[in-house]
């Protein structure tokens, strides 16, 4: 007998452990490990209410689960969610939970997650409400603060006076930085609102007080957060456009529509090279969520070559993302959960951008770097749509946000899958995890087994596809999973490119439970 054809099939057994907690949705779900919850939390929660948690509660459950992880730990995270994930929030809060535990370890983490006045104003303010258990600085870092201060330029603390609660002067006020020398002293008692020797400042600081009492003459070059507020002429919009930031450029198109930017063709040229220039994208950490609201949210007046410009730039924000080997099936959910804003509720200043819109973006992206991948919108249940991968991230990703939704059944497209037998070497979730009608007592079509009905319908795809890894991204805050942890199964959170740096070494190499943290627990202090 020919053994090469009538081998027998590898198989693999995978045992299904009952749940342990239910999800908010009211669904059998496992819960995360405190270390696994926490960085689920720093890297996708803004503390802003979500559709299933409001923002209080966000806090409580964030500090209940810094003050049960060592501290390192911590540090940790606060590093790895500000220079991996791009939050700003999170981080700061971790760090000023640091600061209230071990201010030695703060002094090693303080300049990786404060590196901006944003971060800065962020920690201050956090540790000054007391919420992680002191209100005052104490000596240390006070001293950092001092230290962040006094190595910025005269003109990045110049700029960096823009923002309230806390705004810069109270900060100086705060910790008192010292002036290095004359022309400091001078800026400290200008930002003070102190008599100063305006000799003594800065040309820039100079030509500002200029222009605000003559706005007829030449414009400084300064953050036009300081200009907005001043009787601008059209002219004056077209410098403010040539001399902005790749950020404020993404920021403010249909601004610059307003006044008149792009009746000026070496304008939008100018400004279209700048969007697409992989230097500039890179540097200014976006995340490509923020290219896909930017243009979705473009008035329908601005040029094409900016629209065209905002669709190569996302193309570059994703390059990172890996060619998977095998067959690959990403598994989008469009439920009605998925349409809250992705950076939560926050009155007057709700994000546009939707969590659904999320998914629809990494599922795009996917298919993008890997033509031969299967998308699988779900809710209910699946939801068949063809896409085609020579479309732009931006036409797919479109189309997946437009679906229609429904309630959150986690285990509909592995159900599927089984049904048609598929092969597959991995299967991607994008979600918020919070599945609940595959525990519907009421849903007599499922089995009523301990664990999740993601879990059974897991092990029935494994034992057809033994080497296949599942990956679990959570694009919400929460502590729960619908997967146990695995070798084979990777449960991480958050919506940067970062996320599937992770999953590409999982991929390649991983093969323990709890890769995510390990790979925090890995980050050098």
């Amino acid at each position: 007998m020919n053994k090469n054809l009538f081998k027998s099939q590898e198989s693999v057994s995978v045992s299904v452990m009952a749940t342990d907690t239910v999800n908010v949705a009211g669904g059998k779900a496992y819960a995360l490990s405190d270390h696994a919850a926490l960085a689920q939390y720093a890297m996708t929660g803004c503390f802003n209410g979500t559709y299933y948690c409001q923002e209080k509660d966000q806090l409580t459950k964030v500090l209940a689960l810094a003050n049960r992880c060592d501290p390192k730990f911590v540090a940790k995270v606060a590093c790895y969610s500000r220079e991996k994930g791009l939050m700003k929030d999170m981080p700061a809060f971790l760090a000023a939970v640091v600061a209230s535990k071990d201010t030695a370890l703060l002094s090693s983490i303080f300049a990786r997650v404060i590196d901006s006045p944003k971060m800065l104003r962020n920690f201050v303010q956090i540790t000054r409400s007391g919420v992680t258990g002191r209100k005052s600085f104490g000596t240390r870092p006070k001293r950092l603060i001092q230290q962040y201060l006094e190595n910025l330029s005269d003109i990045e603390l110049f700029n960096a006076d823009v923002g309230n609660d806390p705004s810069l002067q109270d900060i100086i006020k705060m910790v008192r930085p010292k002036p290095s020398n004359v022309n400091r002293n001078a800026l400290h008692a200008y930002l003070l609102d102190k008599e100063y020797n305006a000799g003594d400042l800065s040309p820039v600081v100079r030509a500002y007080e200029d222009f605000k009492k003559d706005p007829s003459g030449e414009m400084p070059k300064v953050p036009f957060q300081k200009l907005d507020s001043l009787p601008l002429t059209d002219a004056h919009w077209a410098q403010i456009a040539e001399n902005a930031s790749w950020t404020q450029t993404r920021m403010n198109l249909n601004t610059f529509l307003r006044h008149n930017v792009f009746g000026d063709g070496r304008l939008v040229e100018l400004l279209a090279l700048r969007l697409e220039n992989a230097d500039l994208i890179k540097s200014s950490k976006v995340f490509p969520y923020q290219l896909f609201s930017a243009f979705k949210n473009v008035d329908s007046k601005i040029p094409q070559r900016i629209t065209v410009a905002l669709q190569r730039a996302a193309e570059i924000a994703i390059q990172n993302i890996p060619e998977f080997a095998g067959n690959v099936y990403v598994l989008e959910d469009i439920s009605g959960s998925m349409r809250n804003p992705v950076t939560g509720n926050r009155a007057g200043a709700s994000s546009k951008v939707s969590c659904l819109d999320v998914a629809a973006l990494f599922a795009a992206s996917v298919l993008r770097k890997n033509p031969e991948a299967k998308v699988i919108p779900f809710s209910d249940n699946v939801v068949p749509t063809e896409l085609s991968p020579l479309d732009s991230i931006m036409t797919n990703a479109t189309k997946l946000a437009s679906l229609p939704s429904g309630g959150t059944n986690c285990s509909a497209p592995l159900t599927y899958l089984n049904m048609k037998n598929a092969k597959g070497d991995l299967v991607i979730y994008v979600s918020d995890n919070e599945s609940w009608m595959d525990s519907n007592k009421a849903a007599s079509y499922y089995n009523r087994s301990s664990g999740t009905q993601t879990m059974d319908e897991w092990k029935k795809y494994k034992q057809r596809n033994p080497k296949a890894k599942l990956v679990c991204i959570d694009i919400t805050p929460g502590g729960t999973s619908q997967t146990q942890p695995d070798k084979d199964i990777l449960n991480i959170g958050g919506f940067s490119d970062n996320v599937f740096e992770v999953i590409s070494k999982f991929v390649e190499s991983g093969n323990e439970a709890d890769f995510w943290v390990k790979t925090i627990e890995a980050v050098k202090l």
